[in-house]
């Protein structure tokens, strides 16, 4: 064997699909015009309607650049120009390219390292549901490493009424689908904490909605509590939950607080890794 074929043999293969010095993101890989195209293109999708002059003073850039970026993403759909007032717009484009991201994102996927973060920070069990018939289907769980742990496999249907991820969802249903919630559900008692009154569920939920998470006090199992936070899809639809459950011992009533921002980071992160947009105010 050659001194060639050995260095071959000593040289690192390169991921198929991926070039030789992938990891690096240093300047010099990456493409300035592009990442200026990028940053006008972005900027516009969240301030619609942003005549030339406006985008180039907001995003820093010369009028003559924002321009030429204009036109480029004009000739590919991705905006649109307003002649009458001279405005700028997200184009149809951007939409069907939107779409095609959507397509291939699976939410248990997209949920399990974000649940298993979470599970570390918080040091409890992880959990994600979606409304199912009525009730909680749980989808995914990271466990603790704690002896003591809550434990819903996947498959498993929990009561809205007395769950985290349950309450979380029923605070982001509208007067009329709550309504027609409350008109089939059976309230059905767990515990000396479950709740069993239409009036005083709508008044747990009006306190879920404030503070921007939902627990679960006991409600289904003594002993266990459970801090839950909407996941939101791309019309800003609560389509999931996320949350934490622990023994009372460990989640006590002092810890809530401290325990919730975690949950809600997670969601809001989960919101955005499906392409979603949050619609609860920040607490």
């Amino acid at each position: 064997m050659d001194s060639q074929d050995n260095a071959r043999k000593r040289a690192p293969r390169s991921a198929r699909g991926r070039p030789r010095g992938w990891d690096d993101k240093t300047a010099q890989n990456t493409i300035k015009s592009l990442d200026r195209a990028m940053e006008v293109f972005e900027y516009l999708s969240e301030a619609q309607g942003k005549t030339l002059t406006a985008l180039a003073a907001e995003t820093a850039q010369s009028n003559a650049t924002v321009y030429r970026i204009l036109v480029t993403l004009q000739g590919r759909g991705l905006v649109e120009f307003e002649a009458e007032d001279q405005t700028w717009h997200i184009g149809p484009r951007a939409f069907v390219i939107g779409a095609r991201f959507l397509r291939r994102t699976s939410l248990v996927d997209r949920a399990r390292p974000i649940l298993r973060r979470l599970m570390e920070d918080t040091g409890e069990t992880a959990n994600l549901g979606v409304e199912q018939e009525g009730a909680v289907l749980f989808l995914s769980q990271v466990e603790t490493h704690a002896n003591i742990r809550a434990f819903f496999p996947p498959g498993t249907l929990s009561p809205m009424h007395s769950s985290g991820i349950g309450k979380a969802l029923l605070a982001k249903m509208d007067d009329r689908r709550l309504d027609r919630f409350l008109a089939s559900a059976k309230l059905e008692v767990f515990t000396l904490h479950t709740i069993t009154t239409h009036e005083a569920l709508k008044s747990d939920l009006r306190a879920v909605r404030e503070r921007g998470f939902s627990i679960d006090n006991e409600e289904k199992n003594i002993g266990m509590r459970c801090i839950a936070a909407p996941v939101f899809d791309v019309n800003g639809e609560a389509v999931a939950g996320l949350s934490v459950s622990g023994p009372t011992s460990r989640v006590s009533e002092d810890e809530i607080k401290r325990l919730s921002r975690p949950v809600i980071e997670a969601a809001d992160e989960l919101t955005r890794a499906i392409g979603g947009m949050a619609t609860r105010l920040p607490t």
